[in-house]
């Protein structure tokens, strides 16, 4: 009698096992994420909610302290940083990533459409993309200073750090490399927008997240800017009901949703 209950209670088990329906996060390959911060930010900083939030949702995440932070004021050039984010892409892959993402916030949006043009991902996420070095407006705040540091460049002192002008809402000194800053306010090079954007690679897509209160100018840009992207079936535009500084948190559930649709969307 016992053998027959004991059969009986297997046969329940194995019916339940198969009416308990497997979740999507179980069935998927492990996604990876690189996370930039934006301008003067850190890891810990704005984007601390969002890295936290995939990494709740199943992702594999590297949360960077990207060359522009507010502890390293442009240490390095933006061939470096590209390195570092490449080196970030491939110890994802090493823990087991299939797909992987390149996200970055304000400043760090820029860089990744920049990187959309250069690196080998599966998409590109920019958040609220800010910084715009090859914008007119911006040249009038930091030109000059941008000068000064050529000039130390070619009197051999590039690699010594001085007082050099950044802008956001305002201007404001910090003290950096100059041969490494000449690269990142050089505005024909890798953080002019309209560049970054026109050289992306047409084969990956790009998740564009333009939070509806951003500030003004960067509202005004957005969809004209989104509007150059390549052509891609996957390439999407994501308004959410946010501000510039809460718009990384208010974008994990969409970050989510489009990186588990391109890594489980057919082969191109």
């Amino acid at each position: 009698m016992s053998k027959l209950i004991q059969a009986f209670a297997r046969l329940i088990l194995v019916a339940f096992a198969a009416a308990v329906p497997v979740t999507a996060a179980a069935q998927a390959e492990p996604i990876g994420i690189v996370i930039m911060h934006g301008k003067g930010g850190s890891p810990t900083g704005l984007v601390a909610k969002l890295a936290n939030g995939l990494e709740g949702n199943g992702l594999l995440v590297a949360n960077l302290d990207m060359p522009w932070s507010g502890k390293r004021n442009y240490d390095v050039t933006t061939a470096r940083g590209e390195e570092e984010v490449e080196a970030a892409l491939a110890g994802l892959r090493g823990k087991g990533a299939k797909k992987v993402f390149v996200c970055g916030h304000s400043q760090g949006g820029v860089f990744a459409l920049y990187l959309a043009g250069k690196l080998a991902a599966d998409g590109f996420i920019t958040i609220a993309p800010g910084g715009n070095v090859g914008g007119r407006f911006f040249m009038e705040q930091v030109g000059a200073s941008l000068a000064r540091a050529r000039r130390l460049v070619a009197e051999g002192k590039g690699n010594e750090r001085a007082p050099l002008e950044d802008y956001e809402s305002d201007k404001y000194t910090i003290d950096a490399i100059p041969a490494a800053y000449v690269t990142w306010f050089d505005p024909d090079g890798a953080m002019s927008q309209e560049r970054a954007v026109r050289a992306v690679n047409p084969r990956v897509p790009v998740l564009w997240i333009a939070p509806t209160r951003d500030y003004p100018g960067l509202i005004k840009n957005s969809r004209p800017l989104y509007r150059q992207l390549p052509r891609h079936p996957l390439t999407q535009l994501y308004e959410p009901d946010a501000d510039h500084r809460g718009v990384p948190t208010a974008s994990v559930d969409e970050i989510v949703r489009w990186t588990r649709e391109v890594a489980n969307a057919p082969a191109r």
